[in-house]
């Protein structure tokens, strides 16, 4: 017979746990899935009749079980797995009301207001904690709570160009398509929902000790600036500011996109006994007794040297041709797939990260699993991405003990 820890851990790492997910979009939303991957009871309360912003980011949208579109657009779908959702209008004053109920028994609170926002309908920290001094609350912002541009809204465009990453992120300015680029996803959404998750994962873990909760204050940009991590320290070290190197590696060498004969490919060479290995495959070894590129430092210092040497080479096989021989030789190098190569490689099937789960409008809807792997706590896969207020019957009835006749009047007057 199993202990009640053993039928916790079973269900999850954070089955214990209840959070009260108020966010939107994708750095909040992407914080609340990770948490309720690893076993969370993630309520989800969004606007009624609109809900999340998310949901009418599209095309492309889910399709339903005849081929149409449903309003479920696939950015909302990315981000919001494993939540229940629970439609509520916090401007009224009885919708307030409910929310500060959720909110009276969770463990979490997730929002990303801007600062202040929720605090004119008695939501903010302040007045969670009057009535659950053992909340986490987490707050995710553009800028913080506090600052010149506190009072700004974030968008991930505006924070990758702000702090920084721009700036790194592109072809040089001498080659043709140069100029600073965005990252192909929302990276600075998507770190920050990364670290707001380890915060309050921390914060439970001194809640433990402690028994108190406390607030989190998270900033785009203040990830944005941390993530930027070696790009940050050659700067901070050499006081000369990074440039942009297109594909190739401002500290490494090689470490790049080369072109072979049918198509391109990446050459990620990390270490001195790495290119060694290369230069034997590639058939020119004297490269690696050359003073010039015998170590990373000297070949850092000569990369205009080396690399139309090597450019040359590779552009006399098909890059399957060099990628085989360089595997086999513990050379690091791979092909440039696309997503549907990426999703249908081998090693991404074979380690499960493509799922599926019953959706009420599609039959079911593919989704990208977890990346993490746990041997006692596996991730749990409970549902779909909810519906737009899929579950506000069963959450009003079964937190807040309303009954039918309550429920109905609420959602007659548009409260719910």
């Amino acid at each position: 017979m199993k202990t009640a820890m053993e039928t916790v851990l079973a269900k999850g790492a954070l089955s214990h746990i209840r959070v009260l997910d108020l966010s939107r979009v994708l750095a909040g939303p992407w914080a609340g899935q990770i948490l309720a991957d690893l076993g969370a009871e993630v309520i989800k309360v969004e606007r009624p009749g609109s809900g999340d912003d998310t949901r009418g980011w599209g095309p492309p949208y889910l399709k339903d079980r005849d081929g149409n579109d449903t309003h479920e657009a696939a950015y909302y779908l990315a981000a919001n797995r494993g939540k229940k959702s629970v439609t509520i209008d916090i401007t009224d004053p009885d919708g307030q009301e409910l929310v500060r109920a959720l909110a009276a028994d969770a463990d979490i609170v997730i929002e990303n207001y801007k600062v202040g926002a929720l605090a004119r309908y008695r939501l903010g920290y302040e007045d969670v904690r009057a009535i659950n001094p053992r909340v986490i609350y987490c707050s995710i912002t553009g800028f913080g709570q506090d600052g010149p541009l506190a009072p700004l809204p974030g968008y991930d465009f505006i924070i990758q160009a702000l702090g920084g990453l721009m700036s790194i992120t592109g072809e040089r300015d001498d080659l043709p398509g140069g100029g600073p680029q965005k990252v192909g996803i929302a990276f600075a959404d998507l770190m920050t929902g990364m670290y707001s998750a380890v915060a309050m994962l921390a914060a439970l873990a001194h809640r433990d000790v402690s028994g108190t909760g406390q607030h989190i204050d998270m900033a785009l940009l203040d990830v944005q600036v941390a993530s930027i991590a070696n790009m940050n320290m050659n700067y901070l070290t050499s006081g000369r500011v990074p440039v942009r190197h297109g594909n190739a590696h401002a500290n490494i060498v090689p470490y790049q996109v080369f072109a072979a004969r049918d198509r391109a490919f990446v050459l990620a060479v990390g270490n001195d006994g790495q290119f060694a290995k290369l230069c034997n495959v590639a058939g020119h070894p004297e490269f690696a007794l050359d003073e010039r590129f015998a170590t990373n430092a000297s070949r850092v210092r000569n990369r205009e040297t080396l690399i139309p040497l090597l450019e040359a080479v590779f552009r006399e096989r098909d890059a399957q041709e060099w990628i085989t021989p360089l595997e086999r030789a513990g050379v690091p190098c791979g092909p440039i797939n696309d997503i549907a190569q990426a999703l249908d490689h081998p090693q991404v099937k074979h380690r499960g990260m493509r799922i599926d789960l019953p959706h009420p409008q599609a039959g079911s809807v593919p989704l990208v699993a977890s990346p993490m792997k746990f041997s006692e706590t596996p991730v749990t896969y409970r549902q779909a991405p909810p519906l737009l207020g899929e579950h506000t019957r069963e959450i009003l009835v079964r937190r807040l003990g309303r009954n039918s006749a309550e429920i109905d009047a609420l959602a007659q007057r548009g409260v719910i």
